[in-house]
């Protein structure tokens, strides 16, 4: 089966709380059309005005949130017969949707799993689904210390404050690095994500690229200690630290706000997090080897010592079926993922989000494979 359950579900996809549901505005500017194509540009006039139409339900990562708020104004106000829900639920909450057939795409922190790709053929066809990187951010490091304005922090005592070995803010690990910095007396509260997240995935694997020993856990998406406090999404492990003196998590860059945010070290200097800094480790990292032919999946490079480079990154993917049986659901799908990634897209959601877009070559790969998608009888 090929995703035929979307032109009955559709409309009766449980979107959560949060789900972001757009509101008709009107534009002259095409973004896409009939037939799914669009070139991602914002030229146009009243006589190319979009033919494109209907609903289009998405799920997934809560660190493409504001990203997707900009996403879909840019794209409504171009399409303003369409209506695209996205639920942030969390990587693995998405991916659990997308391949049980009840959303058309799904956004992630992390690629889909081998198995996961297997399990795709039963809604995408035989050649299953697909990672496209079409977000690209710096996790923070998030604390609320009022009176500490600047915080210095090495993978190995990131590592120890998680695992709950360094305890207190004055103990020796952070005072060595923070020679300069009144730490006061006062326990340590680590904050971690409660539901499987692509965003644990990715702080957990710097950890065990960079940690050594300090760390001893393999990558996972669900957290792989005990104590310290919980709480669900990226917006809810921000307010847990919002909450409370003393508290630290990691979270999307775009959500830290107010609080404060640590430099890391890599090589030999600090680094804070910029857009920038991100995309440096982005660009010098390879692919993912053994995947499908238009699956871009990247292998970031944790243990840079580029100079100015922040390697503790997330590259958040669009994950999509390579073909379509519903014509609707994929013209939609192929219009709304080639304007996310289009340089247009991307500017958007730098401006809303912070994020690093992705660079030329990146885009042109990303749009190669969405051309690649077949809808309809071709699927």
């Amino acid at each position: 089966m090929k995703l035929s359950r979307f032109s009955r579900a559709g409309s009766a996809v449980a979107i959560g709380a949060l789900a972001l549901t757009l509101a008709a505005c009107g534009s002259d500017d095409p973004v896409g059309s009939a037939d799914g194509a669009t070139d991602g540009s914002s030229e146009g006039s009243s006589e190319t005005a979009s033919d494109l139409s209907g609903e289009l339900n998405g799920a997934g990562a809560s660190s493409q949130e504001s990203a997707m708020e900009a996403w879909r104004a840019g794209f409504q106000s171009a399409n303003p017969d369409v209506t695209v829900n996205y639920d942030p639920v969390g990587s693995g909450g998405g991916r659990t949707q997308f391949l049980e057939g009840g959303v058309a795409f799904a956004g992630s922190d992390a690629v889909l799993k081998e198995e996961e790709i297997t399990q795709s053929q039963a809604v995408c066809g035989p050649d299953g689904a697909i990672d496209l990187p079409v977000y690209v951010s710096p996790i923070a490091i998030i604390y609320n210390l009022p009176d500490v304005a600047e915080l210095n922090l090495a993978p190995a005592t990131i590592a120890g404050i998680f695992n709950g070995t360094i305890t207190q803010w004055n103990a020796p690990e952070i005072a060595a690095d923070n020679p300069d910095a009144t730490l006061p007396d006062l326990a340590i509260t680590p904050v971690h994500r409660s539901d499987e997240s692509g965003t644990t995935e990715n702080f957990t694997e710097y950890l065990a690229a960079t940690a050594g020993d300090a760390w001893g856990h393999e990558p996972s998406g669900d957290w792989p200690t005990q104590g310290g406090e919980s709480a669900q999404g990226t917006s809810g492990v921000v307010q847990t630290v919002q909450g409370g003196e003393g508290t630290i998590g990691y979270a999307d860059a775009s959500k830290a706000g107010d609080l404060g945010t640590a430099s890391i070290k890599v090589g030999e200097e600090w680094v804070s997090y910029s857009p920038e800094a991100a995309a440096k480790v982005v660009d010098a990292s390879p692919r993912v080897e053994g995947r499908g032919e238009h699956d871009i999946a990247v292998e970031l490079d944790r243990t840079t010592t580029e100079a100015g480079a922040y390697p503790l990154v997330l590259v958040s993917y669009a994950i999509a079926c390579t073909s379509y049986e519903d014509e609707a659901a994929g013209n939609l799908v192929k219009a709304f993922l080639t304007y996310i990634s289009s340089e247009e897209g991307q500017s958007a959601s730098a401006s809303a989000a912070g994020n690093a877009p992705i660079s030329e070559d990146l885009r042109t790969d990303v749009h190669a494979a969405i051309e690649s998608i077949t809808v309809g009888a071709a699927g």
